[in-house]
């Protein structure tokens, strides 16, 4: 059976502790969550060892752990990967982030983030690939040095203009040729920009290229709140023998933030009792 992490945005925006977090999703059968660094605080970059370890303790006392992080720049709307004038103190922070993720145990970090990644104005691809390359390469030799994987996340066309494909994303991932940077595959852009997401599984999967999985819905909503073949999916990851956690994502709430979970890992759950 795969394991499912909870991405956390959505209850810590109902005002619920690290804590209650983890309580809610420990019973409702997450192994994990998978926080966003603004979740944790104004400047998470620069959380002392005494909090960094308080966190983790406080979501281990759940039964749980960290998985990783996502969001990573969405507390930090000053900063740019792509604009040269604003890159050192965006690489500054990643840097920190990574070494956060690593310390908190988690083994991914996952860079969405679109406001801070538009394209500079007239760059074509090959040239907005060498740029983002030269930018990340200290980034993945700091996550390789600490064991996680940094993972740039193709977003959908409506959100971003600079990595928009798992292609995209796998390029990206060749030119900087370290084993701590990958991409990865979010159900729901990619559903909106190539689909079918199976076959992207498929195709991706075994060249060891997606360091990462995002489950939900196009509509943007977690998985049962739409309807994406998610059963075609999960087959999809049995087939290719998936064994990281999946981080379910939702965007927007059915109810609450509770339900909405628990909605995301019970379709999940069925699809996979009904593919075994």
């Amino acid at each position: 059976m795969l394991d499912y992490t909870l991405c956390n945005e959505l209850l810590a925006e109902e005002g619920k502790s690290l804590a209650e977090q983890a309580r809610i999703a420990a019973d409702l059968g997450y192994v994990g969550l998978e926080l966003a660094p603004a979740t944790l605080g104004t400047a998470p970059h620069r959380l002392s060892a005494s909090e960094v370890a308080g966190i983790r303790q406080t979501v281990e006392d759940a039964g749980l752990r960290v998985t990783g992080l996502h969001w990573l720049l969405s507390g930090y709307p000053e900063l740019s990967i792509t604009d040269p004038a604003r890159q050192r103190r965006a690489r500054d922070v990643l840097l920190r982030l990574v070494d956060l993720c690593a310390d908190l145990g988690g083994a991914v970090l996952i860079h969405g983030s679109p406001k801070q990644r538009l394209r500079p104005g007239g760059m074509g691809d090959a040239a907005l690939t060498a740029h983002l390359a030269a930018f990340f390469a200290p980034v993945a030799a700091q996550a390789a040095a600490r064991g996680v994987t940094y993972c740039i996340e193709p977003l959908s066309r409506a959100e971003d203009n600079t990595v928009n494909t798992v292609a995209d994303g796998v390029a990206l991932a060749e030119a900087i040729a370290s084993p701590g940077f990958r991409t990865m595959i979010d159900m729901s852009a990619a559903g909106q920009t190539e689909p079918p997401v199976a076959e992207l599984i498929r195709r991706w999967v075994p060249g060891g290229m997606i360091g990462h999985i995002h489950a939900n819905d196009t509509n943007r909503g977690a998985p049962g709140m739409g309807d994406d073949p998610h059963f075609e999916i999960i087959k999809a990851l049995r087939a290719v023998g998936w064994d990281k956690p999946v981080g379910v994502e939702p965007f927007r709430c059915l109810i609450d933030a509770r339900v909405t979970a628990a909605t995301g890992i019970a379709t999940l759950k069925a699809y996979e009792r009904a593919a075994a």
